[in-house]
């Protein structure tokens, strides 16, 4: 293994704190090739497909690559956005916001950096590292978007990081979050939206939160994410002031011929509209930004597939995004797994004790 050079570091240059944000990924456009690229790297990725990695590679190369990069373009395509993908459009904007409001608490931007990566695709993990480090970054908290743990998702983040590491010959400290499923400011945002949602378009009989999908087989094997899909509705649910039945969670993204979590969002949908339910509500609670996966496969698909079943009225809840109070729960989070650092708002507090101490010393001598 051979170790990175070290950034030139100027005599003096003040020690930075950062807050590295860390999505999953989008292509760079809704195109065939820019998809082939982006799905070869998240498909070939060991803690997202736990098969041997001898078949999952022919399976990879002589099947997927060839056929789903076209479908997956035209499906990105609809709901591509002149700046972009959603997905990095919302991911950028948080990060911005989350440096303003800790800002606001007295973490200047001087001292502590919040940037923003994606598992796949780019910016990638390493690249923003390499930022941070040539910034004199010696303090690094790496907090992905996913609310929920699984091991596919946050523990690649994790991953990744750790990769990175393993090239460094002068090493950051690390911190990482692992999940906040049930923290309550995340559980607040969520009622906030669907509470603002309800006063413009009006409640329906069901509120459906669909989480993305793993398979079955990671419950039985010790992966929390199940658990915590269901706290997280169930919180939200209480915060809501909802009766059991008034709220139901269903996990979608299904990928190949295994059995994945369930129930699935799509059939639920379509059982729901055959039992007379007219009108639903649904919301993605474990994406932070819509996404394919929130624009494309629920606010389509999955729309589709309920009104054909006979039901009437399909309101998507949209994602977090920019929303004021999503962004302060991620700033309180924050704070939370950097305390003990030092930042910006403690050095202004060692600042301001080191001006009282020389008073009171003045004061001693007169």
């Amino acid at each position: 293994m051979t170790l990175q050079p070290e950034p030139a570091v100027p005599h003096g240059t003040p020690q930075r704190t950062a807050v590295l944000l860390v999505n999953l990924g989008t292509p760079d456009a809704p195109t065939p090739a820019a998809l082939r690229r982006y799905l070869r790297q998240f498909l070939s990725d060991p803690r997202v497909v736990e098969i041997p990695r001898a078949l999952w590679w022919v399976i990879l190369h002589g099947v997927i690559l060839r056929l789903r990069p076209a479908k997956s373009a035209a499906k990105y395509a609809g709901i591509w956005t002149p700046e972009g993908s959603p997905l990095a459009v919302w991911t950028a904007k948080q990060a911005t916001l989350l440096q303003g409001y800790l800002g606001q608490r007295g973490h200047r931007p001087q001292t502590l950096w919040v940037r923003h990566a994606m598992r796949y695709g780019q910016p990638s993990v390493a690249s923003v590292l390499d930022e941070l480090k040539a910034a004199h970054a010696t303090r690094i908290l790496v907090l992905p978007l996913y609310p929920q743990y699984a091991a596919a998702t946050t523990a690649s983040v994790n991953d990744a990081v750790m990769a990175w590491m393993q090239r460094q010959r002068r090493q950051p400290e690390l911190r990482f979050v692992n999940h906040y499923h049930d923290d309550s400011g995340y559980i607040d945002a969520l009622a906030q939206r669907v509470r603002s949602h309800w006063q413009t378009h009006g409640r329906g009989e069901r509120l459906v939160l669909s989480f993305h999908g793993v398979p079955e087989r990671s419950l039985y094997l010790g992966d929390p994410y199940h658990c915590e899909c269901h706290v997280s509705a169930r919180l939200l649910g209480e915060r809501l002031g909802l009766a059991q039945g008034e709220w139901l969670v269903t996990f979608q993204s299904r990928f190949g011929k295994a059995k994945w979590l369930t129930p699935y969002t799509e059939p639920t949908l379509a059982a729901l509209a055959v039992q007379g339910v007219k009108r639903v509500d649904v919301m993605c609670p474990g994406f932070s930004a819509d996404c394919l996966e929130t624009l494309q496969e629920i606010d389509q698909e999955a729309r589709a597939a309920y009104l054909a079943a006979g039901g009437r009225e399909f309101n998507y809840i949209p994602c977090l995004n920019d929303r004021h109070e999503w962004i302060a729960a991620l700033a309180a989070i924050t704070m939370r797994h950097l305390q003990g650092w030092p930042t910006a708002a403690a050095a202004d507090t060692g600042a301001l004790a080191g001006q009282r101490s020389r008073a009171l010393a003045m004061g001693a001598e007169d």
